[in-house]
């Protein structure tokens, strides 16, 4: 894991008022499973299942998939991620660049012989490299936030039979653009899924994600799991989760609509680009001058905090990336970079 990802306020003796570096939409109200876990911390007294089954069934159910064995409960997606590129080891990968940096960390770490190939524009696929194993791809793409259409997409996974490709929906929520269901992916035999219940609910510090496909493909990730990698707890409230589905409910179109209108003020600054976005994070770029000393300004003069984008493969050190919060945030927000580049332009 490479330093630099996002929500990294430690780094700053400056209490931080508004985080926009993160991805999680952390504007939501967990009082109710935060309750109830308070009611099952006598679970930490005794070992979880070695490997989640109930969490996994409930989750099959719910998703309509009708075997358990399409589902594979995780520490969080980036533990799917590691065991994903464990269980095909050494493959001919091609990874869709720029995005998430831990696909290309977990196949350096198995081998996998890596291309990186790149779309012309956000929410395109580009031509996939011959003889590829393994496509990795995020959709909605951390950090461009583009969607590859849905009909795209599946011409591209009926042309290459012999392609796992491996779509990580962990911002499928955060989306207006139809998706690839996960009973959808799982009756196809080369479709593997990742979610994340960490995004969904805004909990990161309890680490819960899961896998989906078919269980031919899963039982190959099964295999490489280590037992009781998921916690009592997490798995509680995996299982709270999954019976109470509109728990820290999100207005998505008014944060969709939200995100536009900062992505619309931004972009009318002098010197700042914002990009379109098909969900609530954007990438912006600076005309001049760098996204590390914007985020050092911005973290120590005003308390506020984005992402640095420039370690993304494929970005230079002007591009910045945003995730929207409220109204009166993202004002704060603006004012500041204009008053920044105003001092530089």
């Amino acid at each position: 894991m490479i330093k630099g990802h996002g929500d990294d306020a430690y780094l700053y003796g400056r209490p931080i008022k508004a985080n926009f570096s993160s991805n999680v939409y952390g504007k939501v109200d967990l009082s109710g499973l935060k309750e109830h876990l308070g009611r099952h911390l006598d679970a930490v007294g005794s070992y979880p299942e070695p490997e989640p089954y109930t969490l996994e069934a409930r989750l099959a159910a719910l998703n309509g998939l009708g075997d358990a064995a399409s589902v594979c409960v995780t520490n969080g997606a980036t533990e799917a991620i590691y065991l994903i590129a464990l269980a095909f080891r050494g493959s001919r990968t091609a990874i869709l660049q720029p995005t998430f940096s831990e696909y290309a960390d977990a196949c350096r770490l198995h081998g996998h012989l890596i291309t990186n190939i790149q779309a012309a524009q956000a929410g395109t696929l580009p031509e996939i490299p011959a003889d590829t194993d393994m496509l990795w791809l995020c959709n909605p793409n951390n950090p461009t936030g583009g969607v590859v259409p849905r009909e795209e997409l599946l011409a591209a996974i009926g042309s290459h039979p012999e392609t796992v490709f491996v779509i990580d929906q962990s911002y499928g929520f955060f989306t207006r653009r139809e998706l690839l269901s996960e009973a959808e992916a799982a009756a196809m035999p080369n479709i593997i899924q990742l979610h994340s219940m960490t995004k969904r609910y805004a909990m990161p510090g309890l680490r819960l994600g899961y896998i989906t496909a078919s269980p031919e493909l899963l039982s190959r990730v099964r295999a490489v799991r280590m037992p009781w990698s998921v916690n009592a707890i997490a798995i509680e409230a995996g299982l709270y989760l999954s019976e109470h589905p509109d728990e820290a409910p999100i207005d998505l179109d008014a944060l969709l609509g939200e995100s536009e209108r900062l992505r619309g003020c931004l972009d009318a600054i002098p010197g700042v680009s914002a990009f379109r976005s098909e969900t609530h994070f954007m990438l912006c770029r600076l005309k001049e001058g760098s996204a590390a000393e914007l985020k050092s300004h911005l973290a120590h003069e005003r308390g506020l905090l984005i992402r640095d984008a420039s370690n993304f493969e494929g970005l230079d050190e002007r591009y910045f990336r945003i995730a929207a919060q409220t109204p009166q945030e993202n004002d704060m927000l603006t004012e500041a970079i204009r008053e920044y580049m105003e001092g530089r332009l």
